[in-house]
């Protein structure tokens, strides 16, 4: 089996804690390697090798720093076939998901290469008697990132490209159930020019975390993961004087308009509600029809396309929709949800409870599901699934779809499908959520906008990729410069003109 190692100083690194969790494949349910946990002095001693790596890092120019950003994007590129695989073995996820997971974080990788222009600072010539002005953006210093298990590619790069770009050293916490693409991927930005040091993974649990959490070095927190986890970090972060964003949970809505097309709306909610099977913070997870007549429409064509997906393992290539969930604890808490939402008097439209795929029966496969008559007090409406399950709640009209969307304490990400402008108008702009599609299911921006959601689904004040990441990792510092010009034609100095 299998040893899986950190990524330290430049190079894999063998654990030395003796603490080890089981990396499992999803789709045949056994462990296939072990990945080390490490203590807190393992983490403490990687943040402060950090530290030094990142002085000379720091003072190194940004357009120098780019260049590296620049041929991340050709290394990435170069492997991205072995990199997918290793992606797909790990998570479970079909390789074109993984592609997609590994093409969203290599484009916020692209936009870093403009770290010399996002950089720039202000200047004031004359802002007073032979005064001028300027400001200029400096690193953090050391910046800790803890990402989850859904996109091991993808959330590491939104946030490790900025924070490099921007002169920081990073020491990143992956997912221990998906650990090996961060370690490729700190291996490819060695390859790429990064300095030794400057880019450390290290593997583990909450005593890694809270390592990073109270390191008197660390200087700002990053974290993806559930709401209840985004809290903590928050909090426990700032207690200690360092800034965070913490980035939680989400229940996404989508209002279907009488007015919709319906063949649209049913397309993209099967692929927004069931790709990746359902692991991802921005799946449509909630139809909201309104009007009895639209919900009939809607789930009449819904369900011949829920029927049609393939469920499968990664190896079966284009043939497959969606694979496995990642662990059997995630198949079991869904389908513990999946029951209760029939316990609690919701309609099973599609039941695939008994899902077994031949040949795999030890795998951690979780059909499609689609409820129809579900109710604001239901636990399959209150939580987030994290699971191929859509549930729709009937609506009577628009303002009550719209205030479904608005009073559900997440706010990550909304959709509304309509041919009336008007409405959509109206919904981008009262609704309070922090990402708005309008006849676009996944309103996931591109890398030169920012991401995050609003309420529960976002501590912190700055968003993900974009511009609001270079304000993330860096400090505003503004100077204030006065030249005395008191000089006498000898070249004795006149204090006097200085008063």
């Amino acid at each position: 089996m299998q040893e899986l190692t950190h990524f330290i100083g430049g190079d894999y690194a063998n654990g030395t804690s003796g603490r080890f969790a089981d990396v499992y494949n999803p789709a045949t349910g056994e462990v296939q390697s072990k990945v080390p946990l490490a203590s807190p002095d393992e983490m403490n001693a990687a943040i402060a090798q950090a530290a030094e790596a990142q002085v000379a890092w720091g003072a190194t120019n940004p357009q120098r720093r780019a260049r590296v950003m620049m041929a991340m994007v050709g290394l990435m590129n170069r492997d991205m076939d072995k990199l997918a695989e290793a992606l797909s073995r790990e998570h479970g996820k079909t390789i074109p998901d993984a592609k997609g997971d590994l093409q969203r974080g290599l484009e916020v990788i692209e936009y870093c290469i403009g770290a010399p222009q996002m950089l720039k600072g202000e200047y004031t010539d004359s802002a007073g008697p032979g005064i001028d002005m300027y400001s200029m953006r400096q690193p953090l210093g050391v910046v800790g990132a803890i990402m989850p298990f859904n996109f091991p590619a993808m959330m590491p790069l939104w946030h490790v490209g900025p924070a490099l770009a921007c002169g920081n050293a990073v020491v990143l916490k992956p997912s221990e159930r998906d650990p090996s693409v961060p370690l490729m991927l700190a291996e490819l930005f060695v390859e790429a020019g990064l300095p030794k040091g400057v880019f450390q993974v290290v593997n583990g649990e909450k005593e890694a975390v809270d390592a990073i959490l109270d390191s008197e070095i660390i200087q700002g927190v990053s974290f993806v993961g559930s709401t209840p986890i985004a809290q903590y970090i928050y909090s426990r972060a700032t207690a200690n004087g360092k800034r965070a964003q913490c980035f939680g949970g989400a229940k996404n809505h989508m209002i279907v308009m009488p007015d919709a097309d319906m063949d649209q709306a049913a397309d993209a909610l099967v692929g927004a509600s069931f790709g990746a099977a359902g692991e991802r913070c921005m799946a449509i997870s909630v139809a909201v029809p309104v009007g009895d007549a639209t919900a009939d429409a809607l789930i009449e064509k819904l369900v011949p396309r829920m029927e049609k997906l393939k469920v499968g393992p990664y190896t079966a290539g284009d043939d497959v929709d969606m694979g496995p969930v990642v662990t059997g604890a995630a198949k079991e808490r869904i389908l513990g949800l999946i029951n209760s939402g029939v316990e609690q008097g919701a309609e099973l439209v599609v039941d695939n409870r008994d899902f077994k795929l031949q040949g795999y029966e030890d795998g951690f496969f979780v059909g499609p599901h689609l409820f129809d008559k579900v109710t604001p007090d239901m636990d399959i409406y209150k939580q987030e699934i994290f699971g191929p399950v859509l549930s729709t709640v009937r609506a009577g009209s628009y303002e009550e779809a719209l205030g479904l969307a608005m009073d559900h304490e997440y706010g990550n990400g909304t959709a509304i499908f309509t041919r009336d402008g008007d409405t959509a108008r109206d919904f981008a702009s009262r609704v309070n959520i922090g990402m708005v599609g309008i006849n676009v299911p996944i309103p996931v921006p591109l890398a030169y906008h920012t991401f995050g959601g609003w309420k529960k689904s976002m501590f912190g004040d700055l968003n993900q990729h974009g511009p609001d990441s270079f304000k993330f990792y860096t400090r505003t510092k503004t100077v204030t410069a006065r030249w005395p010009s008191g000089i006498k034609e000898g070249g004795e100095f006149n204090f006097k003109a200085m008063d």
